[in-house]
């Protein structure tokens, strides 16, 4: 959602990056283009003068002309200040003293209050308690049966006296269903109320009706992301017509410019509280400003990736991977290992929204909306179209076996063949990463050993034109002396004649001879025994 405004930041900031100080001039041509990326964005026009007026306000003074890098400290202020317009700080949720904790939903038509309420249910039922959803919903066609149904997938009860279709009091519903809770030890209850149009005043006065007969503990105003500065207005009016304690922003991951998330916290005083980004009933979590903050930066949000890695993968079974990675040069790990692994990478969502979490991740957007999903679904078609032979040992796969597997997974035999050798290859990175020994020597890297060509990289000379110039020049030093002459001709003759000691390479890799990296690179066992031999 917030991409555009990413990419406009992201390219403002290139601007100032490298200068060692920053005019007035630099400042407001900055200030200038974070204003307009902002309107693009659909923010609020109050929202935005205030923003640009604080971080102008803050450039000028000492910490950005005393700082090292000015251009970082403009960022580290754009980072605060979006911080603070999108709420400051997280709001936790605030449970009765005395069960049942009453939660109302408000918000506009269309806005996702029913989807939302099963996944509210799904995330307070994650947090160990027993809720229970209540519709009050009665206007909307079928929407008693939605809640039902999203109730049914959350595995939430649902209390629903009335059918809805127009029919039956939404008032009473609601008291009903909070009675009912108290009396079935329901820890909390998520009322789900109509839709409404903030000038109908019919409506807004029901919302108001149900707010006094259940006095919820929190009032949540839902209000779809994707609508622009109008989210505003109706937030306004619903905070004057029924008042509410915190904003629950849905459709998150829509292509929309995202203003409403901007300007909803800002404008009424009311924070965000949670976050909807997707269709399923997981896609929802707890609002973190200073991560949303971050995330529009372009700066990454780690700690959300780590607490869905956490939720994902079992402590118990990743150690055991680990382990297995690190014994016998990781040739225990297997096909099923892999596709454990992949399944569980899954459960944490989608591929690309797992790589957004990622610093610097708009500048892969490209590729990313390029990504197909049922890639991983490919894959996981073609491992199970393996036999557990063929699992547990990939290198019996040979052709005809891959055309089988081909078939059974409906793909090509190339498809088979790729997929194959990526696997030796990931787990061959993940067994050294695993065991540490990253740090080997990976030739042209800086204090790694040289290649082949490059003169001056790790110490040692390459065999190209220079070193044949520095052998000419060796030449034109020797002795005079017939005798002593000879006796450097036989010494020159037996160090090329002399074999390569185990743990160190041949003139030939580019390294002279010696092995590159000052002799930290350390030959495989196999191949050192087979040299002592020799």
């Amino acid at each position: 959602m917030f991409a555009t405004l990413s990419d406009r930041l992201s390219a403002t900031f290139k601007n100032i990056r490298g200068k060692g100080r920053l005019s007035e001039a630099d400042i407001d041509a900055t200030a200038r283009e974070i204003r307009v990326a902002l309107l693009e964005a659909d923010v609020a026009l109050p929202v935005v003068k205030d923003f640009i007026a604080a971080v102008k306000e803050r450039a000028r003074g000492e910490e950005v002309s005393q700082a090292l890098d000015p251009a970082q400290q403009i960022i580290k202020i754009v980072n605060d200040e979006l911080v603070q317009i999108l709420g400051g700080e997280t709001r936790r949720v605030r449970f009765a003293k005395q069960p049942p904790s009453v939660f109302m939903l408000a918000g506009l038509q269309g806005a996702g209050k029913t989807t939302l309420a099963g996944k509210l249910a799904l995330w307070l039922k994650d947090q160990g308690k027993q809720p229970l959803l209540v519709a009050a919903d009665l206007q909307r066609p079928n929407a008693v049966t939605q809640l039902q149904v999203v109730g049914e997938q959350a595995g939430v009860a649902v209390w629903a006296p009335e059918p809805g279709n127009g029919v039956g009091d939404p008032v009473e519903v609601a008291r009903s269903g909070v009675e009912h809770a108290r009396q079935k030890l329901y820890d909390v209850v998520v009322v789900d109320t109509a839709g409404r149009l903030g000038v109908d005043e019919e409506m807004m006065r029901q919302a108001a009706d149900i707010r006094d007969a259940v006095s919820p503990d929190e009032t949540l105003f839902v209000v779809d992301a994707m609508i622009g500065q109008d989210a505003v207005a109706t937030a306004n009016a619903f905070l004057e017509g029924v008042g509410f304690d915190g904003v629950v922003l849905t459709k998150l991951d829509g292509d929309a410019r995202g203003g409403a998330a901007l300007s909803v916290a800002s404008v009424t005083g009311r924070p965000v509280m949670f976050a909807s980004a997707g269709e399923k009933l997981t896609d929802f979590d707890v609002f973190h400003p200073e991560r949303m903050a971050s995330r529009i930066l372009d700066l990454g949000d780690m700690l959300t990736l780590i607490e869905q890695a956490e939720k994902a993968f079992d402590k118990s079974e990743a150690e055991q991977m680990a382990r297995k990675l690190q014994a016998k040069g990781g040739k225990d790990f297997t096909f099923d290992d892999f596709l454990q692994q992949m399944q569980a990478v899954k459960k944490m969502g989608s591929l690309k929204s797992i790589i957004g979490m990622l610093p610097g991740a708009g500048q892969m957007r490209e590729a990313l909306d390029a990504f197909d999903e049922r890639e991983l679904d490919r894959v996981q078609a073609i491992i199970q179209s393996m036999t557990p032979a063929e699992r547990a040992n990939p290198k019996i796969i040979n052709g005809s076996r891959r055309a089988r597997i081909a078939r059974g997974s409906g793909t090509q035999v190339s498809d088979v063949n790729q997929l194959v050798e990526r696997f030796f290859m990931a787990r061959d990175m993940m067994s050294q990463a695993a065991s540490g020994k990253f740090g080997g020597g990976m030739p042209g890297m800086p204090g790694m050993g040289g290649m082949p060509g490059m003169p001056g990289v790790g110490g040692k000379k390459s065999k190209g034109k220079q070193s044949k110039q520095g052998k000419k020049g060796k030449r034109g030093a020797r002795s005079g002396n017939p005798a002593k002459r000879a006796a450097q001709l036989a010494a020159a003759e037996d160090k090329r004649n002399q074999q390569p000691a185990p743990g160190q390479l041949p003139s030939a890799f580019g390294g002279g001879d010696e092995a590159p990296g000052d002799g930290n690179f350390e030959l495989p066992d196999d191949i050192a025994e087979f040299l002592k031999k020799r």
